[in-house]
């Protein structure tokens, strides 16, 4: 049960007077997610999501919702907040700031093929540009800031071969983030961790000649201001892979790569750095699960990933990945 904050329905029709939502038909808890408590929560007015921040403070939660907020008023789909009858983008339920979020519409696709692919290419490079005139800027906590704080506390816990690999790779990324071609790297908001689980596809609609449609993007709740080939390495390496070796399979890489940038084409340091920035993505998440791992948080964390996961996928982007002529 992946709700670590529990609602009675007193307790949410109290807290609801503050929105025009109507009545509340159907409350449910959503069985996913290791980071909030999460709900389905269906009124007489629509269906949406309800959100309980377990760890990001109400200073912290603005730029994650005004984003989304930004990103759905620019047409691209992804949950758009509720805001409250004194306009404001969440409140407090059981001393901690929750959020209203519109559903979106589709379910995930575990197993994408190349239309999938072409799909999430396209919408993620939508995003990118739309995010262009966003106003507020919040870097990627999960970068190189956090790498360096974070890669000593793991290892203590990990093998002389992983320890060797861990600060060999920091080593490099550090020299490449302080790079001209790193600063010239076109940036702004970035999802950040646009993995399969967090992208929803929809039937297509007849006589469109489209064999799927992409419901929306969602959990924006790691999203941060980076460079966008750094967001295009992390959605690669998840969503173009053999998951049991790391391997990119080449076909889903060049629909993915290609649909991109039919949208948005990469400069030329983008292309001169794409292994580069497939590794980072790699490192990021290898870290993050380390830490996870060796370091489990107290009931908000359930089930920590798998850190080999993604040792096995920076080993293969070690041996070099160029980027297809698209």
């Amino acid at each position: 049960m992946a709700v670590f904050t529990a609602v009675t329905e007193q307790e949410l029709a109290q807290w609801m007077r503050h929105y025009d939502l109507g009545d509340v038909v159907d409350f449910r808890g959503i069985q996913s997610g290791i980071e909030n408590s999460n709900f389905f929560l269906t009124t007489t007015r629509g269906e949406y999501v309800l959100t309980i921040f377990e760890k990001l403070t109400a200073g912290q939660l603005p730029f994650y919702l005004d984003l989304m907020r930004h990103l759905a008023s620019h047409r691209v789909p992804v949950p758009d907040p509720v805001p409250r009858d004194d306009g404001a983008l969440f409140g407090i339920l059981h001393g901690k700031p929750t959020a209203i979020v519109t559903k979106l519409e589709g379910t995930a696709r575990l197993a994408p093929k190349v239309e999938h692919c072409v799909e999430v290419g396209q919408m993620l490079a939508r995003m990118h540009l739309a995010g262009r005139d966003f106003p507020h800027h919040q870097p990627n906590l999960r970068s190189l800031p956090w790498w360096q704080e974070t890669v000593p506390s793991v290892l203590p816990f990990i093998s002389d071969e992983e320890r060797t690999l861990l600060l060999s790779e920091l080593a490099h990324q550090q020299a490449f983030f302080a790079s001209s071609d790193y600063a010239a790297l076109p940036e702004g908001p970035c999802h950040c961790d646009l993995f399969r689980d967090n992208v929803l596809f929809a039937h297509a609609e007849p006589g469109t000649g489209h064999e799927v449609r992409l419901g929306g993007f969602f959990d924006f709740y790691f999203a941060g201001c980076d460079k966008w080939l750094f967001d295009v390495a992390v959605t690669v390496n998840d969503w173009c892979i053999d998951l049991a070796t790391g391997q990119l399979d080449a076909a889903r890489v060049e629909a993915l790569l290609r649909a991109y940038q039919t949208v948005r084409p990469f400069t030329s340091d983008e292309r001169r750095h794409w292994s580069d920035m497939l590794r980072a993505g790699a490192y990021r998440f290898w870290v993050s699960r380390l830490y996870d791992f060796h370091m489990p948080r107290a009931a908000e964390m359930l089930k920590p990933h798998d850190p080999t996961h993604f040792e096995r996928i920076l080993r293969e982007r070690l041996k070099g990945a160029a980027l297809p002529g698209v």
